[in-house]
């Protein structure tokens, strides 16, 4: 379709928070001034309120284990940048495509039909090397002040158009050509130079992270393969990444006489796509097909994988205790990971025995300190167990540790509703939304809080003092709209 450069001429990756990691070994400097123009703190703004959209979209995968797993592999990635600091965020949408994508202020979707069909973890690290290139080079910005459209309203326009790029192409060249003009049409050589310059340096940045760099060009070369058997349903990341011979050649000559480095995947890989395929299609199918690998032997990876993947598809199916018994089989491969501690424990909680649950998480948290999801499932379990208050010390003591965490602070505004607490409720549900951006939502919340009445002196002036720094960032959002609109 003769439109899917111009497509990939907007969609190329989206940050202008940090100096450039560097310059593409034998490319040329492709400029600086988008930093003259875009605060880090502007970025990161733009970033924010796109993702209140995209949060809301229905694709949305709200699994604190698949995010978890996606944002270690990124900052593994990440940390390897060489010059200034990038905050990250990595998330997954439910959508069976082909497709990734990043967006102003460090924020990179992964759709989880990519996950899938990666053959390795290097192949989808270098993905996501891939899209880390585009933001740290600043790639949008340098697009915005060539084509003159350097403006905060250009890039929330470009931001929108990412949206649109998710479910049609051509719908999203129309969100292009409505906020940016004609102009972008002349940036298509432009657009192949990103390219180029974000798989040289996401090479690099795999191979300092211990990964196969040849997965990048595996991975590469099947997608091309796939654009040619579907010609114009060719996968969505070709149409915002287009690919070209010469890029393919540039990669094969990059990795060309390197050592060969064989790199396992990790359990965590393994077990998210096994947890993302289980969630696929009919339950009784994908219970089948776990069933019909494990069999005959037909499956890549571990068995430990495929136990996990046919559990957690017979509890879709409505059969726990049949889960329960493929349980024991992981057991017995002495498999470790927090996914099958949470997975144990959400086993027991819906066999009706929450008791259990607890034990099992609190045994799995000292092990795995850093696994939000063993700390969201034990206060789950802890309120099903009807034991609110160790289900507060826990948020509390969570939240001095990670203080930025939206949903424990939710999750501790459901726990003090189960306590009566409504000022604490509402203040800590306000907590949730501000850190999701959604600040006339809290500010919403802490004037509840404010009326609850059955808080103390010291509690009422926190909420006091907390409604009007809210108040006056909703009014400072208001005026930074305003001015984008100028």
């Amino acid at each position: 379709m003769k439109f899917y450069p111009l497509a990939s001429a907007a969609f190329l990756g989206f940050g202008i928070l940090c100096a450039p990691l560097s310059v593409a070994e034998g490319l040329p400097d492709l400029g600086e001034a988008a930093q003259t123009e875009f605060s880090p703190a502007m970025e990161r703004r733009i970033g924010e309120s796109v993702m209140l959209e995209i949060r809301r979209d229905p694709a949305w995968l709200d699994d604190p284990e698949v995010a978890s797993y996606l944002n270690r592999l990124g900052n593994r990635l990440s940390s390897q940048i060489e010059e200034g600091r990038q905050e990250f965020e990595f998330f997954a949408l439910r959508d069976p495509t082909l497709n990734a994508f990043a967006m102003p202020g460090g924020y990179v979707g992964v759709h989880t039909g990519l996950i899938l069909a990666a053959a390795s973890e290097s192949e989808l690290a270098s993905v996501l090397a891939h899209e880390i290139s585009h933001v740290t080079q600043h790639h949008l910005a340098r697009l915005l002040n060539k084509s003159g459209q350097g403006q905060v309203s250009s890039i929330l326009a470009m931001a929108v158009a990412i949206l649109a790029a998710r479910s049609s192409p051509d719908l999203a060249i129309g969100a292009i050509m409505a906020g940016q003009g004609a102009a972008i049409q002349n940036e298509l050589n432009y657009s192949r130079d990103f390219e180029r310059e974000a798989d040289r340096i996401g090479l690099r940045l795999l191979e300092k992270s211990s990964f196969d760099i040849r997965g990048m060009s595996s991975f590469f070369e099947r997608l091309q393969k796939s654009g040619r058997l579907y010609e114009n349903n060719a996968p969505g990341y070709l149409r915002t990444h287009p690919l070209t011979t010469e890029r393919l050649a540039d990669m094969g000559n990059r990795i060309q006489g390197r050592p060969y480095k064989q790199v396992p995947d990790s359990i965590e890989f393994q077990l998210v796509r096994a947890k993302l395929r289980a969630q696929e299609g009919a339950s009784r199918d994908a219970v089948t097909e776990f069933e019909t690998r494990l069999r005959d032997r037909s499956f890549a990876g571990s068995e430990a994988a495929m136990r996990y993947g046919l559990a957690q598809a017979k509890l879709r199916d409505g059969n726990p205790a049949a889960a329960e018994r493929e349980m024991g089989e992981l057991r017995r491969l002495k498999a470790q990971s927090p996914m099958i501690e949470t997975l144990a424990a959400l086993l027991r909680s819906k066999q009706g025995d929450p008791a259990t649950a607890v034990k099992i998480l609190r045994a799995a948290q000292p092990r795995f300190p850093q696994e939000r999801a063993v700390a969201y499932g034990l206060v789950e379990a802890l309120l099903e167990a009807r034991l609110p208050a160790e289900a507060i010390k826990v948020t509390e003591d969570e939240l001095l540790n990670y203080p930025s965490d939206a949903k424990m602070h939710a999750m501790q505004a459901k726990t003090y509703s189960v306590l009566g607490k409504r000022l604490q409720q509402h203040r800590a549900q306000a907590e949730a939304y501000a850190l999701l951006g959604q600040v006339p939502s809290a500010v919403e919340q802490l004037e509840l809080a404010q009326k609850a009445g059955d808080g103390n002196f010291y509690e009422q002036s926190q909420v006091d003092s907390r409604l009007r720094e809210m108040k006056k960032r909703m009014a400072d959002e208001a005026k930074l709209a305003k001015e984008a609109k100028k």
